[in-house]
């Protein structure tokens, strides 16, 4: 695996960092709510700075990659990296790239002194979390909630 290398997303790789999201929302069949525009990578990830990206290359080429913010975590009293989207290249699979890029997304919140590395999973994906799991990741009871669109206006505006 001495091939593969990662690189930290610049602003020109917006396009691509989007057809990555799309690839990840396509394989957990919700392609149809992918809303975001390259504006909003541009903004979101290189303006206001609020997730980095870094992709995994072999032999140069793009194959993977993963995108993540900070969040904060009260009980540590630290940030934690929280991985938003890791894709891998379905042909490239099964090679240990996913767990190659997982490892350097572990490195990068030792260096920096974040508290811990958190994701979510869809709990239809067994593959993924028997990962997970194999590497020693636990899974936690919490229940994933959100609000958006009219729900999230009709709750705003709602009274008390």
């Amino acid at each position: 695996m001495t091939d593969l290398t990662f690189e930290i997303a610049q602003r020109k790789d917006s396009l691509l960092i989007l057809e990555y999201i799309k690839k990840l929302a396509d394989y957990e069949k919700r392609l149809d709510e992918v809303v975001a525009t390259e504006s909003d990578i541009e903004k979101w990830v290189f303006d206001e700075k609020q997730a980095e990206v870094i992709f995994a290359l072999l032999d140069g080429e793009v194959i993977g990659f993963a995108l993540y913010f900070l969040s904060f975590s009260t009980y540590i009293g630290n940030v934690n990296m929280h991985l938003e989207d890791l894709f891998i290249e379905v042909e490239h699979r099964g090679k240990g790239y996913g767990k190659a890029l997982l490892k350097e997304l572990a490195k990068i919140v030792i260096d920096r002194g974040y508290g811990r590395m958190e994701w979510t999973c869809l709990s239809w994906n067994k593959p993924s979390i028997e990962f997970y799991h194999s590497i020693g990741s636990e899974r936690k009871d919490w229940e994933l909630f959100h609000f958006k669109g009219d729900a999230l206006e009709r709750f705003a505006k709602s009274t008390l």
